[in-house]
Order: structure tokens, then sequence, then C-alpha cells
């Protein structure tokens, strides 16, 4: 129970399907010096969804787990230059790790959240599919679990939208069917990046150069920027140029120099292949080392169809269609239909799209 619309519903499904039902919150974050962690009030707005719902509600932190397990790695990722996605993480080691473990501890058989998903029983096993509804649709988040948890699990708004969601919170009168949905950093919730981040990694200034080398501006740390991020770069006007905004291209690390072009579909913003870490297979582990299928390089990103070379230390992965701004640290998560295949962290990508036309298999080494 997180405090939200999506987990109180579940809650309330499960409870007309004739579960036994009973709530847990997690507070991971106590760093709220700064008022933006909104832990406090998520829990009583959980506390009065299971007072409606008349279920008992417990209370877990696993904060020190996730200092070690995602906040560390988030920093580390960061010092890199890298670009993590931390709730693919929290995922993985608290949501469907700890928390898990200390449910079944509760006398748990089953484990519920309200993500966007949904599980199907095969001959073969279980497997994660794609929420009903596109638009929410949470799989890419949930890539990385431990795949033996999924008998356990239960996704009960996963055929759902988001608005059946709140309409149905709203038919039971649950408190929370029109609280806003929360963004930003998982437990650790929205805030100025920037200056967040500065408390952990100090600035490291260097210069801000075009394509062409010509230095036009000054970056505050390579860390505090991404590929193909617009706002927040610092450029002002610069003379003998247009006034199109400018885009961050690439990161050259070792003159810790920040590059930067103009226009958001410039050439080295698009990318047609790039190379991953080792893949988390959430359905069984094809035999072929050649895999045709689709990947998501991003959340709430359509499919795109690729070509997968791969072994037990990276792959390679050719895509059909160019991508913007695929980013080392994001997730490159794979798709066979509604199915999700698994995923890995994207370790490198070549500046701009390669001089193949076609992107061939033959030319990929592993």
């Amino acid at each position: 129970m997180s405090g939200g619309v999506d987990s109180a519903v579940a809650a309330l499904l499960l409870l007309e399907q004739g579960h036994q039902v009973q709530g847990l919150f997690m507070s991971n974050w106590e760093e709220d010096d700064d008022g933006y962690c909104t832990s406090a009030q998520d829990f009583q707005d959980a506390r009065r969804v299971c007072e409606a719902l008349e279920i008992p509600l417990h209370k877990v932190s696993f904060a020190a787990e996730y200092r070690t397990e995602v906040f560390e790695h988030f920093l580390a990722e960061h010092r890199l230059g890298r670009t993590p996605n931390p709730d693919v993480l929290c995922n993985r080691q608290i949501k469907f790790g700890a928390c898990v473990e200390y449910a079944k501890r509760l006398g748990a058989e089953r484990f519920a959240t309200g993500h966007y998903a949904r599980i199907a029983q095969t001959g073969s096993g279980y497997r994660l599919l794609k929420g009903a509804d596109s638009a929410k649709d949470q799989s890419y988040f949930l890539h990385s679990i431990d795949p033996a948890v999924l008998p356990m699990v239960l996704f009960p708004i996963g055929e759902l939208t988001k608005q059946e969601v709140r309409r149905q919170a709203r038919h039971a009168a649950l408190p929370v069917f029109d609280k806003k949905d929360s963004t930003g950093i998982c437990f650790i919730g929205e805030r100025p990046f920037q200056s967040f981040l500065a408390r952990y990694l100090p600035a490291e200034p260097g210069s801000i150069e075009s394509a062409d080398g010509v230095i036009i501006g000054r970056h505050q740390g390579l860390m505090y920027y991404t590929l193909g991020q617009r706002h927040g770069i610092g450029i002002g006007g610069v003379s003998g140029v247009s006034e199109e905004p400018w885009y961050v291209a690439a990161k050259d690390h070792e003159r810790n120099v920040l590059i930067v072009v103009q226009g958001r579909e410039h050439p080295l913003l698009l990318n047609d292949s790039f190379r991953t870490g080792p893949l988390h297979w959430l359905a069984p582990v094809p035999a072929a080392r050649t895999l045709t299928c689709s990947v998501r390089v991003r959340y709430r990103q359509a499919d795109q169809a690729c070509t997968l070379v791969w072994n037990q230390h990276r792959a390679e992965v050719a895509l059909r269609t160019p991508q913007r701004a695929v980013t080392p640290g994001q997730f490159a998560v794979f798709y066979d239909g509604d199915t999700c295949l698994g995923g890995a962290a994207i370790e490198y990508v070549a500046p701009g799209v390669s001089a193949r036309s076609d992107a061939p298999v033959r030319g990929m080494s592993i």
C-alpha cells in the first residue's frame, strides 16, 4: 500500500475476489530535511484507505537496504557519467525482494501491488506481460525482478486503464480517488535533481563544446546531465549561430567536456546500435544466440524492432529504426508481443548513426 489510488484499488479488487487482504506500507527514505519526501503523508493516506476497506496495515522500513542496494548504485552510476534508473533496481531489490520476504514472514501466501502489468501462467511457467493500458504499462520497470517470485505475485489492476481505476476508487469512496500520481526518484520524491545530486556528488566543472569543438559554455559536472537533455544546460546566446535549442549529445570523460548540438533530431542524437551488460531473462533463456524481437530503451517508448546478439556477458543490439538519445545507464527491455523477455543495462552507445543501412547481424561481434 503506497498511499496512492493504484494500490488502493488493487486491495479493493482483491477483497471483492474473496481474498483475505492485509496492507503493507514501506518507508525507505529517511532523509527528509528539505520537505520533498512525501512518505509521512503517503502513510496517512494508506492508513485511511485501509480503514475504509477494514483491513489491517503494517508498516516497515527498508531504508538500510534501499541505501546500500539501490541508492549507492544510483550514485556510482552517476559518478561514471551514466544515467541510472533507480525504479528498476528498487523493484528487484526492495519491492519484489526484501518486501516479498517480509510479507512471507507475516504469513502471506500471495503478494500484490498496484503495478500496471499482468502475469500469465503458461505450459512452461509464468510470464510477465504488459499492462492492458499501454499509456501506463509498467513492465519496463519490472523486467529485472526474480522470475521465481512471479507465481506468488498478483497485479489486480493490470487489465484496467487508469481512468477505470480512478472510476472504481471514486465509486467505492476511497479517500485517494483523486490523489495525484507520484513522480520523481523512487521513494525519494520529486525534487530539483541537480541540487539533490550535488549533496552527494560535488561539482566538477568543465567546458561545454559544440560538435566541432568550439567552447560555448561551462558545465558543473558531467554527472548532472543526460543525453538528449535540453533544459538546464546553461547555454545563453552564442554568437554566430542560430537560436535553435541546444541538446546534450555526448560526454567526453577524459577531457571532462560536455558536447552539445542544435536541433532535437541532430544526427549525433540518433543511434541505431548499442551494447548492454549481461541480460536478465524473465522468459526461458532462448537456445539461439541471435534473436529478432522488440525493445524499449526508455519508459513510455513504443516498441522498436531490433536484432539481439547475446552471450553470458553482454548483448549487441541493432535497431531497425534509429532512436534518439539512447543513454548508457538506462535499461534496454526486450519484448515478444506483450511478453516481457527481460532486459539489461545499456553500457555503450556509439555517437550518431552508424554507416550500416540495414543493421545486419553479420556486422556485429560478441
